[in-house]
């Protein structure tokens, strides 16, 4: 039995290449996955502990942040001084000590905007040693900073940026554009560097002016004498260290493993993403690889009655068939072995070709090799598994029947029952998830949909005959003969059409899920933007802070600008609880505000009153014409007037008063935004001059409505895109099984097709009934994703609607009919080599076929 299994696979080496292949790209996107993720893991392992090389023990004040003044707000909080470093540097242990300061530098471009991201754009201190050095930070040109004029850039930003050594830049660490002067460029092996950030150097005394207080440190790094452990010098530091809790203390072995750590961890989520889309892949190739031994069995159907006929057991027959899946995927998983080092080496230099990853060798575990080795073989041997039982029930009588062995009416009606029960489950838990919305309705959801998913796959083979159907009039109308051939063909054997097209609606489920849930969030911010904004630009500030009031009468007097508002972001007390209160200025309120009133007057704002959003209103008991007894931030009370209620909008906050009544009664202003209208509406001229008038400022955004709705969308698009391109594997591997499918029916029908030629089908109709047989299929599984994808995307929108105002499902049609249409012109594409095989069979010879 096993010489037989090893010859059916020699023996049908062509037919399993479809087989191998789906395995092969499966497997290859686990092992690519694998091999991307720990070269990355280890690279930034080897960035990150590197920093860590010169340091024996480090001492972190967590109060002292990017906030100049952090340590200002905690009253327990105690700071690192010049005094703690020079305690640390006279330990006997201790051969070195030295204090650093860290926080956020901006630096501009010539148009005043950010170079980089904000999260990655570091400023630090210059400690030279007594030779003018700093061996942290080695000067390839010119010297380190020595003023608070002058800064240092690494090497990395200044070549990209065109930074010499002389040049005048512009940065911003909290406050207006400083003009510094670039003394120096150097080398770092500063993690967030390597991968793609930048780093600027002060001399120490800026730093802390900066970032801190005079004389004050975020860390003290210190150096182990040689002959003195890093525990020993940890031990020593402990005692000369201010007694709070906000300092901390550890060796560079522990921030090693901290940070090795950490990287781990920011790593596995990609990892286990990238496993999931590859999961996906495989899951679609069970269906191909279990139709081509089904249909491989078929065609051996004789052979198999014979064996049996001369004693070969049941057993025997099913070893027999797993055997020749183990043969198959051994073969394909090492070729998908192969495929993902090249595909892993490939993603890493893509993705590290602009610099965003630290360099470092490819990596190949023996957990990929395992892993990915016993993911195809496993995945084909089950897929196999029921083609092989029903091989070992052949009864020896079919050794002198036909090929064809019909399903009973009782498998199918049995296969019924059990998808509608599935289905029907599944359907029932989604909308009761959908109704309790939220999270408490994630986990119905997330069941019922694999419910629904599992339903409609057993049940393709009854729902394939009124779909199909739809389009055979159409077929025969437009291609005849052909036409009418290929929608029969199509309907001969149900189960088999029923699993290639499966594959093809797993994947357009989760793509046209994908695209009306990215189509509805979209839809859902444009709205809140374009419906609750008159104004052309809101001007604000990164990491957090403020507009500067002193910033007002510039954009005030900015030319071409006709009306400006502050937003007033304070928190008031009602009933007991904290809430979000905006001030505008109320003379250009109606210029420059449109929320979307549903009872009482937006102007009533112009009369000291209050507009309040709906969930507020209904949570605080409010309506038009009450009052709102507010505690405000400096301590006093008042009652203001609900002058209107309007939806719910992210945008604009839960309340609105006039700047007027709000400012007298708190601390400081705090100025989230500044609303603009233009004269001429949005132009790059004036936002280009917003910009100017604000020192050209790179911690200062001027945006648009419609670069405010363009950033979030590119989030959103980027984010799709990357899941279509992930999902495209799985697509891939569904338009290889209907090329399998087609080629392999082919086959089946070779006599039918001689008989068809014989009676005067010409090669092309031959060759439009097998296209056309293929797009059927293709589009039976498209227009079944898409329904499913739709419905699954409805149920999502709803558990989201509780995190987003005014979300509502949004179905793009166009795009969704474009998936259909794809997927037909897919089908087409898939039946150009069987098509043309189908015509140039002999017609002498398929009629003599048995």
């Amino acid at each position: 039995m096993y010489r037989t299994a090893l010859r059916n696979v020699l023996a049908s080496k062509g037919r399993l290449l479809m087989t191998m292949l789906a395995v092969l790209l499966g497997t290859a996107f686990v092992a690519g996955t694998m091999v991307f993720s720990d070269s990355v893991g280890q690279a930034f392992k080897d960035s990150q502990s590197s920093s860590f090389d010169n340091i024996s023990v480090q001492v972190h004040n967590s109060a002292a942040g990017s906030d100049a003044k952090a340590s200002d707000n905690n009253s327990s909080a105690l700071p690192l001084t010049d005094a703690t470093v020079q305690r640390i540097a006279a330990l006997p242990g201790a051969q070195s000590a030295r204090g650093t300061v860290t926080g956020f530098a901006g630096l501009s471009d010539p148009q005043g905007n950010l170079i980089g991201e904000r999260g990655n754009t570091q400023g630090s201190n210059w400690v030279p040693g007594a030779d003018g050095r700093d061996s942290t930070y080695p000067m390839v040109q010119g010297t380190g900073p020595v003023n608070s004029r002058q800064i240092a850039v690494d090497q990395r930003t200044a070549e990209k940026n065109g930074f010499k050594v002389g040049d005048t830049v512009r940065l911003a660490v909290n406050g207006p554009v400083m003009q510094m002067t670039v003394t120096g460029i150097f080398t770092t092996v500063d993690p967030q560097v390597k991968a793609g950030g930048s780093l600027v150097l002060f001399d120490t005394a800026t730093a802390q002016q900066l970032y801190l207080k005079a004389g004050q440190f975020t860390t003290i790094q210190a150096v182990a004498k040689p002959g003195t452990s890093e525990q020993q010098l940890l031990s020593e530091v402990l005692p000369v260290l201010p007694h709070s809790g906000n300092i901390t203390a550890k060796t560079g072995v522990k921030l090693s493993a901290d940070s090795t750590a950490a990287v781990q961890a920011a790593t596995s989520g990609m990892r286990t993403a990238l496993l999931a889309f590859a999961g996906i892949a495989l899951f679609v190739g069970i269906f191909l690889i279990s139709n081509t031994f089904t249909m491989l069995i078929a065609q051996r159907t004789r052979e198999t009655a014979l064996m049996r006929a001369i004693g070969a057991s049941r057993r025997q027959i099913t070893n027999s068939v797993l055997l020749e899946a183990l043969f198959v995927g051994v073969f394909a998983s090492l070729g998908g072995l192969l495929a993902g080092i090249g595909i892993g080496a490939g993603l890493k230099a893509f993705l590290g070709s602009g610099g965003n990853l630290p360099a470092g060798g490819l990596v190949i575990a023996p957990t990929t090799v395992v892993a990915t080795l016993l993911t195809g073989v496993v995945v084909t041997v089950v897929a196999a598994l029921l083609p092989s039982i029903r091989a070992s029930r052949v009864p020896p009588v079919a050794a002198m029947s036909s090929n064809d062995q019909p399903a009973t009416q009782k498998s199918l009606v049995v296969r019924n029952s059990i998808g509608a029960a599935f289905f029907g489950t599944g359907l029932a838990a989604v909308l009761y998830g959908a109704h309790l919305g939220g999270s408490s309705g994630r986990l119905p959801v997330g069941a019922g949909a694999g419910l629904i998913l599992i339903g409609a796959f057993v049940l393709t083979p009854l729902l394939s005959r009124p779909l199909i159907a739809l389009v055979g009039p159409l077929f025969a109308r437009l291609y005849g003969v052909s036409g009418k051939l290929a929608k029969q063909n199509a309907l001969r054997n149900p189960r088999r059409t029923a699993a290639t097209a499966s594959a093809l609606t797993i994947g357009l489920t989760l793509i046209s899920a994908l695209t009306v849930i990215g189509a509805s969030v979209t839809d859902a911010v444009t709205k809140q933007v374009t419906s609750g904004m008159k104004a052309d630009y809101a001007v604000s500030v990164m990491l957090g802070e403020p507009v500067s009031p002193s910033a007002l009468p510039a954009i005030k007097s900015t030319a071409g600008v006709s009306a400006t508002s502050v937003i007033d972001s304070q928190y008031v007390k009602a009933d007991g609880r904290d809430l979000s209160v905006s001030g505008f200025d109320a003379d250009s309120f109606s210029r420059l505000v449109a929320p979307t009133m549903l009872d009482g007057s937006a102007g009533a704002i112009g009369q000291g009153a209050a507009l309040v959003d709906k969930s507020t209103a209904a949570s605080h008991h409010w309506s038009v014409g009450g009052s709102a007894r507010f505690t405000y931030p400096n301590g006093s009370t008042g009652t203001v007037r609900i002058g209107g209620i309007y939806q719910d909008s992210g945008l604009l906050g839960p309340v609105m008063m006039s700047e007027s009544v709000l400012s007298p009664h708190t601390t400081a202003p705090y100025y989230s935004a500044v609303l603009v209208s233009g004269t001429a509406g949005a132009s790059p001229a004036l936002e280009q001059a917003l910009k100017d008038s604000t020192g050209r400022n790179p911690l200062v955004q001027v945006q648009s409505q419609q670069q405010m709705v363009k950033e979030f969308s590119s989030q959103i698009s980027l984010l799709l895109n990357v899941m279509y391109g992930l999902l495209g594997m799985a697509v891939l591997i569904a338009v290889l099984g209907v090329v399998n499918t087609l080629a392999m029916s082919v086959f089946e029908r070779k006599r039918e097709i001689g008989m068809l030629r014989a009676i005067g089908l010409d090669r092309r109709g031959i060759k439009r009934m097998v296209r056309l047989e293929s797009v059927a299929i293709a589009l039976f599984g498209a227009v079944l994703g898409v329904a499913i994808g739709e419905f699954l995307a409805w149920a999502a929108v709803q558990l989201l609607k509780s995190s987003l105002a005014g979300l509502t499902t949004a179905f793009p049609a166009g795009q969704l009919a474009a998936y259909v249409l794809a997927a037909a012109l897919v089908g087409l594409g898939a039946a150009l080599w069987p098509a043309r095989r189908a015509s140039r069979l002999d017609i002498l010879d398929s009629i003599k076929t048995s």
